[in-house]
C-alpha cells in the first residue's frame, strides 16, 4: 500500500534498543512508509541486512559519533553500551548528545512526517518543535515498567522517589490496582542511581525522559492488552497520551534434536565470574540438555577460562556452549527448545513467549526485575531464588530449571506458557494492532496537519 509518509527513527545506542527500532522500521517500510533509521556507523553495521523488497523505503543513516576531547573517557570505535564498562555509559551519552546537530540538519532537509525517538535523546524535542514535526516515543520497555517510572514524570515533571532507593522496593502509590512490581533491595540502589543520579552528561535519565515524553504526541509499546491491559489502561488514563500496541515474531531453523533448555543473558548484562560459574554448575546439576549462548566476559583470558574446569567434558553429549553471538530468535523457534533461562529483558520475553516456552528468569539490571515480577505473578515464569545480597547458588539454578521444565509441579507453568503463545505468536492479532498503528500515523503525520 503506497503512502508518502516519512518516518525518522532515533534509537539509543544500547543494543536492546536499535533492534526493536529496526524491526518496527521494517514493518513500516512493508506498509509503504519511507523510513530513515538514524544511528552511528558501528551500530548500523550490527543490524541485519535490509531486505531487498524494502531497500528503497528503509534507509540506514549512519552519522559518525562525535569524539570527546579526552579519548580515554570514550575510546574511538566505542559506539554502543556493550563496547564499554557500565560506569562509562555517561560518556557515551555526552557523545550521543552531540548528534543533535547533524540530526537537526537531516530533519530540516528531509521534512519528515514523524520523528519516533527513544527515551534518551531528549534533544529531539527542540528539533521537532522548531521544525514543526510531530514527535512520538517508541518504548522498548513493557507498559508495566513504563508505568512504574513514567507516570509521575508525566503528571508533575518530577518524581518524589528521587529521594530514596527504598521507594523502589514497593509498588508505586499511583497504581490503582494490586501489583507485584517492585525492586529487590539489592538492586534498588543501583537502579535509583542510574535513573535519577547525576552523570557526566549533565542531565539524568529521568530528566531526559521527562522532556521527551511531555513533548510527545504518542507512545507506542511492543505489547498487547491481552498481557498488560491494566498497565496500558493506567498509562493512558494518567498520561492522556495516545498509545498503540503491537508484538513481534520470529522464525525458526535447525534440524530437530531433543527437547532442551536455552540459556542467554544478552549483550548488555555483564556476568561476574562467580555468577557464570554458579550458572554452569547449576545447569550441570540439573541434568537437563542445554544450549548456552555465552558472551566471553572481559575478566576471562580465553573461552577456556570462562567456565569451570571440566564443565565442557562433563556435559558433553547433552549440552552445547556457543561463545559470542547466536541467532536467539531462530534458536527459540526450534521445536527442540522447551524452556529458557535468561535475564527477563522485555525483547527476549516477547521472543520466547511466542513459542510457548517455560521461563526461568534471573533479572540483573534496569527493568528486568519488574518484568520478572510480572511474569511470576502471571504464572509464566520461575525466578531464581536470591540471597539478600543478590547472590544465588548452583542449587538455586538447578531447582528452578527442573521445576520449570520437567517436574510435575511445573506443569501448570508450562501450560500457561503454551496459552501465552496463542497471544504472543498470533500473527492475525499482531496485524490487527499494527494496522491500527499505521492508520494513526497516516492520520496524524505532519502532511495531514
Amino acid at each position: 500500500m503506497a503512502t508518502n509518509q516519512h518516518v525518522v527513527m532515533v534509537p539509543w545506542l544500547a543494543f536492546g534498543h536499535p533492534i526493536p527500532f529496526f524491526q518496527l522500521s521494517l514493518q513500516l517500510a512493508r506498509a509503504g512508509f519511507k523510513v530513515s533509521f538514524v544511528s552511528t556507523p558501528g551500530n548500523t553495521k550490527r543490524l541485519p541486512k535490509v531486505p531487498a523488497n524494502v531497500a528503497t523505503l528503509l534507509e540506514l543513516v549512519p552519522f559518525p559519533l562525535p569524539g570527546l576531547d579526552n579519548e580515554q573517557l570514550l575510546p574511538p570505535g566505542c559506539e554502543a553500551t556493550v563496547d564499554i564498562p557500565s560506569e562509562d555509559v555517561q560518556y557515551l551519552k555526552i557523545a550521543y548528545d552531540l548528534l543533535r546537530h547533524p540530526v537537526k540538519q537531516f530533519v530540516m532537509d528531509q521534512k519528515p512526517d514523524w520523528i519516533w525517538a527513544d527515551v534518551i535523546p531528549y534533544w529531539v524535542v527542540e528539533i521537532a518543535e522548531e521544525l514543526h514535526v510531530p514527535l512520538a516515543i517508541f518504548s522498548v520497555f513493557s507498559a508495566a515498567s513504563s508505568c512504574f517510572f513514567v507516570i509521575p514524570t508525566v503528571l508533575t515533571g518530577g518524581d518524589g522517589r528521587k529521594k530514596s532507593p527504598e521507594s523502589l522496593t514497593s509498588a508505586p502509590e499511583w497504581f490503582d490496582f494490586p501489583s507485584p512490581l517492585a525492586y529487590p533491595r539489592f538492586l534498588a540502589t543501583g537502579v535509583h542511581e542510574g535513573f535519577y543520579g547525576v552523570n557526566a552528561s549533565g542531565i539524568s535519565d529521568d530528566e531526559r525522559l521527562a522532556k521527551i515524553i511531555q513533548a510527545s504526541k504518542a507512545v507506542a509499546f511492543r505489547t498487547c492488552p491481552e498481557y498488560e491491559a491494566e498497565y496500558l489502561n493506567l498509562f493512558e488514563k494518567k498520561s492522556s497520551k495516545e498509545e498503540q500496541a503491537m508484538i513481534s515474531s520470529g522464525g525458526s531453523m535447525f534440524k530437530r534434536l531433543t527437547r532442551l533448555c536455552s540459556l542467554g543473558f544478552g549483550s548488555e548484562c555483564k556476568l561476574s565470574k562467580e555468577q557464570v560459574q554458579e550458572i554452569a554448575y547449576g545447569v550441570e546439576l540439573s541434568g537437563l540438555p542445554f544450549l548456552w549462548a555465552l558472551r566471553e566476559p572481559d575478566w576471562a583470558a580465553s573461552e577456556v577460562d570462562t567456565l569451570p574446569c571440566g564443565f565442557i567434558e562433563r556435559t558433553q553429549g547433552r549440552g552445547v556452549v556457543c561463545f559470542g553471538w547466536a541467532p536467539q530468535s531462530e534458536i527459540l523457534g526450534h521445536p527442540s527448545i522447551g524452556g529458557s533461562l535468561f535475564h527477563s529483558g522485555w525483547g527476549s520475553i516477547i521472543e520466547t513467549l511466542q513459542f510457548g516456552h517455560s521461563l526461568v528468569v534471573l533479572p540483573l539490571v534496569i527493568d528486568q526485575p519488574l518484568t520478572a515480577r510480572l511474569l511470576v505473578h502471571k504464572g509464566l515464569a520461575v525466578e531464581i531464588e536470591r540471597s539478600e545480597d543478590g547472590s544465588f547458588s548452583r542449587d538455586d539454578i538447578a531447582k528452578a530449571l527442573r521445576l520449570a521444565m520437567v517436574s510435575e509441579q511445573g506443569e501448570k507453568l508450562r501450560s500457561r506458557a503454551r496459552e501465552a503463545a496463542q497471544v504472543f505468536g498470533n500473527r492475525d492479532l499482531q496485524d490487527t494492532y499494527f494496522n491500527t498503528f499505521v492508520k494513526y500515523l497516516k492520520e496524524n503525520g505532519a502532511s495531514n496537519q
